[in-house]
């Protein structure tokens, strides 16, 4: 996919197909803030997971829960909210999800309730801040909100989604999720120092954020301490490895091609069906989203709302952060997800998937549309 995407920007530039200039606006100027934040969050979090700070606050959940699985199920799922909002879904997705998995195979559980407990957290608990999900990061560029704006207008609409999840996942699933376990034991981390520094980091992200600096401006100094401590402690796990380079490739591909398939009429399909209406919207982000991915589906929508119409992208934002939950192809973090499930001999298939999605996404999209039509 990040091949076939890369060469595709690079063909619609030289083809002419999309403008030069036009190219450099989507490739440069929004592009740009966007894939930093990405490479230096994902540092961040893969040394993070590396110095069993998720594995600690998994722990930490499981004896909280002091031996009820429901309640176990309640504090993952706060887990994950915390996870999506101060680090975005797709750290949930790939680094949340094998240490859940691997906490519920050693109490004894079922695993499936959890898992798709994480997967859709990482979609519907991504609304509240820019940092929860790139396309928040394209958003607030283009809606010139300082980020307490944002999460004023998106706080009960991430609530709304977040609350539907649960009480849906714990309706299908409230026969697993009965019964009791033996909490575990404490097992300290692998390194102390690198675990406080990299713990730090993670935490420090959220708050500077919403202190109003950018995204990337926090992230790149809590990346930066990371590697430090490591490059310290534990040198042989720093390499160029780290860069997600395929992720940045991917990302670049996807502005370019998606802005070209908008000027040659997707920016008209989307018009007439979004309309003006903020609902509508919601329901064309999150079917495109399922479609062809959340991050094109955004950037196609987003060129089809009109200028000053803040309420109807931030509908947009609702159906392509919590909408892509019946093809597994709806999101990147979804994808990752269902690769890290695979690895821990998870096996969870596409009809599966969607079904369990069709259930529920109606009663998500509308919940977060009535809560963003509160703030309004």
């Amino acid at each position: 996919m990040w091949l076939v995407l890369a060469v595709g920007g690079v063909l619609v530039v030289l083809t002419g197909w999309l403008p030069r200039a036009q190219a450099y606006d989507v490739a440069v100027e929004r592009a740009l803030p966007v894939l930093g934040f990405l490479v230096a969050i994902t540092i961040l979090a893969d040394l993070a997971e590396k110095a069993g700070v998720f594995d600690a606050a998994a722990r930490v959940a499981a004896r909280l829960a002091r031996g009820s699985t429901l309640r176990l199920f309640l504090l993952i799922a706060a887990l994950g909210v915390l996870t999506t909002v101060g680090m975005s879904l797709d750290t949930t997705a790939v680094l949340l999800t094998p240490v859940v998995l691997t906490v519920t195979d050693k109490l004894g559980l079922r695993p499936m309730p959890f898992a798709l407990l994480v997967v859709w957290l990482a979609n519907t608990a991504s609304l509240l801040l820019p940092v929860s999900n790139l396309t928040n990061l394209l958003a607030i560029s283009r809606l010139d909100m300082h980020p307490t704006q944002f999460l004023a207008r998106m706080a009960l609409p991430e609530l709304a989604c977040v609350l539907v999840t649960v009480f849906y996942l714990w309706l299908i699933h409230r026969r697993d999720l009965r019964g009791s376990f033996d909490p575990p034991e404490h097992v300290p981390p692998p390194d102390p120092w690198t675990f406080r520094v990299c713990a730090l980091a993670c935490l420090a992200l959220a708050p500077g954020v919403v202190a109003g600096f950018e995204p990337w401006v926090v992230a790149v100094p809590c990346a930066l301490a990371a590697v430090t401590v490591f490059a310290v402690r534990a040198p042989s796990v720093l390499g160029i490895w780290l860069l997600p380079w395929r992720i940045v490739l991917l990302t670049e591909g996807l502005f370019l091609v998606v802005t070209a398939l908008t000027v040659h009429g997707g920016r008209d399909l989307i018009e007439h069906l979004a309309g003006q209406s903020t609902l509508a919207t919601v329901i064309t982000a999150a079917g495109a989203s399922n479609l062809v991915n959340n991050l094109p589906a955004y950037l196609a929508v987003e060129s089809a709302v009109p200028a000053g119409h803040t309420t109807q992208l931030l509908g947009a934002l609702i159906g392509t952060n919590a909408g892509p939950l019946v093809l597994l192809w709806g999101s990147l973090a979804t994808l990752l997800w269902r690769e890290r499930c695979r690895q821990r001999g998870v096996e969870i298939s596409a009809l599966r998937f969607g079904l369990v999605g069709l259930g529920g996404l109606p009663l998500i999209l509308l919940g977060g549309w009535a809560a963003l039509l509160v703030t309004s």
